[in-house]
């Protein structure tokens, strides 16, 4: 297999697996959220910005990958 090739299977395998685990994150994380706002409706202000940081963490790992993988496939 050429270089060419091994480059392009791990830049998707980089990105791929790289992003699987924050996507999971991310909807586990919005559910229980919402969850928490259905179940007490006073303190939504609370925990959406909680939320929202948490989302913004998680991202960042995904972000990481994607970085990883462009390093890959530019080098």
């Amino acid at each position: 297999m050429s270089d060419e090739g091994m480059k392009a299977i791990a830049t998707a395998l980089a990105i791929g697996l790289g992003v699987i685990g924050p996507g999971i994150g991310i909807g586990l994380l919005a559910a229980k959220g919402l969850e928490a706002i259905g179940r007490n409706p006073e303190v939504e202000g609370k925990i959406r910005t909680n939320m929202i940081l948490a989302i913004a963490f998680t991202e960042a790992l995904a972000i990481y990958a994607l970085v990883i993988a462009l390093i890959l496939k530019f080098t």
